[in-house]
C-alpha cells in the first residue's frame, strides 16, 4: 500500500478518485469531446509514489494537479500530484472503444507531495503552476475547472464510500506533455497569489 505525509502522519488511501477533462483547453489540447457529465477514473494504492520515472513500458506523459484529502466526507488537506499516463497505450485502447485503466492505473502512476491543511486556504482561489527545467509549462485555477471540487465532492459521494484518507485528483490544465529522464519538475501550490506549497521532483 503506498502512502502519503500529511503533517507527521503517514497516510495509507484506499483509492484515489481522478476527474478528468476537467479544463477545457486540455479537452481541446487532446482533441476530446467536452463531456457531457463528469468524467472519473480510479487508481489503486499501489500506483502512490513520490518517485516520478520517465519511463515504463514507454514513455510517460505528466499531468499536473490539484488534489485534496478526504477526512470525514469532506476535504481536509490539500497537495499536488502528477497524473503519470502512458499516452501511447491510452490512445490505442480509447480507439478501441476499450477501458484506459491500465494505461492510468498502473504502479508508481501517482505521484504526490506532501499535504497542508486546508484551514484558512481559500479553495476557490487556489492556482497550480507546474515548471520543467524552470520553464512554465502548465498553470490553472480552481476558476477555469467545469467541475468546482466542492461539486467534485459531492458527484463522488453519489455513488462511492468517501473513506478518511483517500485523495482527489481534479484534473489538469493544458501543457502536458512528455517525461524526460533527468528532468527537474517543480510544482508549486498558490492562494490569492501566496505560495502554500512547493514541491521538486526529478525524473528517472
Amino acid at each position: 500500500m503506498g502512502s502519503v505525509k500529511f503533517g507527521s502522519k503517514s497516510i495509507q488511501p484506499t483509492k484515489i478518485l481522478c476527474v478528468g477533462r476537467n479544463y477545457v483547453d486540455h479537452i481541446k489540447e487532446l482533441n476530446n469531446p467536452v463531456p457531457d457529465h463528469m468524467v472519473v477514473f480510479n487508481k489503486p494504492p499501489s500506483s502512490i509514489t513520490t518517485q516520478l520515472n520517465s519511463y515504463q513500458g514507454e514513455p510517460l506523459h505528466y499531468e499536473g494537479e490539484i488534489c485534496f484529502m478526504i477526512n470525514g466526507g469532506q476535504f481536509c488537506a490539500v497537495g499536488l500530484g502528477l497524473d503519470l499516463t502512458k499516452r501511447q497505450l491510452q490512445s490505442e485502447l480509447k480507439s478501441n472503444g476499450l477501458p484506459w485503466e491500465r494505461a492510468k492505473a498502473f504502479d508508481g502512476s501517482a505521484v504526490f507531495s506532501r499535504f497542508i491543511a486546508i484551514e484558512g486556504i481559500h479553495v476557490d482561489s487556489l492556482q497550480i503552476e507546474l515548471f520543467i527545467n524552470c520553464v512554465r509549462v502548465q498553470k490553472g485555477s480552481v476558476s477555469d475547472m467545469i467541475y468546482s471540487p466542492q461539486t467534485i465532492l459531492q458527484e463522488l459521494a453519489t455513488y462511492t464510500s468517501l473513506v478518511d484518507g483517500d485523495i482527489v485528483m481534479t484534473g489538469t490544465p493544458q501543457g502536458v506533455g512528455v517525461v524526460h529522464q533527468g528532468d527537474v519538475f517543480l510544482g508549486r501550490l498558490s492562494c490569492q497569489d501566496q505560495i502554500v506549497l512547493e514541491v521538486e521532483w526529478v525524473a528517472g
